[in-house]
């Protein structure tokens, strides 16, 4: 009897765990996408050493902050998608090296196909979420949102007016979806209590 008591406390604690870990990671990633966006504003144009290096920094970010929703989420089944993300993030760093070489509209159009992927997992997974701790609405605006931006930026990639800085608004997107969505699971958070 005492067994099925801590399964039981166990299975209604795990969504608050989960919830506040997510809330954590997205707080995270709101103040890293926050910094990384005014690096990037700030050496656009001044210094493309720097931007290029905070090219290759963004995607690999990416990939730190799957597996740390991973570890967030040690019992979700969404574990594959966050595995293929993170497969994903991994090659998008290294693409994005190569890119380089060859320019910035290049580079640009890689970001756009990790975009869509990406965002279209996000997409999914802030579907699944939802059912489970809340809070994803935002997670999945962004998601749909970042798909459009991909499609966007490999569409114009090679526009005189796009460049690095068009990179940055993207991101500062992403911050305020991660910043709403980190707000949305306290309230959720408060509920589950």
């Amino acid at each position: 009897m005492t067994s099925t008591t801590y399964s039981s406390s166990t299975k209604e604690a795990q969504p608050i765990e989960t919830a506040r870990a997510l809330r954590k990671l997205y707080f995270i990633r709101t103040i890293f996408s926050v910094i990384w966006v005014i690096l990037v504003s700030l050496f656009a144009k001044t210094s493309v050493e720097i931007a290029s290096i905070l090219l290759i920094i963004y995607p690999a970010w990416d990939l730190i902050g799957t597996f740390m929703d991973i570890r967030a989420n040690q019992s979700s089944s969404s574990k594959k998608m966050l595995y293929i993300n993170a497969g994903i993030s991994a090659v998008t760093t290294v693409a994005v090296g190569l890119a380089l070489q060859k320019g910035i509209p290049e580079t640009i159009q890689v970001f756009g196909v990790w975009a869509i992927v990406t965002g279209l997992i996000q997409l999914v997974l802030g579907l699944r979420r939802r059912k489970v701790v809340g809070g994803q609405w935002p997670m999945i605006i962004s998601g749909g949102q970042s798909m459009l931006a991909g499609v966007s930026f490999i569409l114009l990639a090679h526009d005189p007016k796009t460049g690095i800085a068009n990179l940055a608004g993207y991101s500062a997107f992403g911050a305020f979806y991660y910043l709403l969505s980190a707000i949305r699971l306290s309230r959720s958070i408060n509920q589950m209590r």
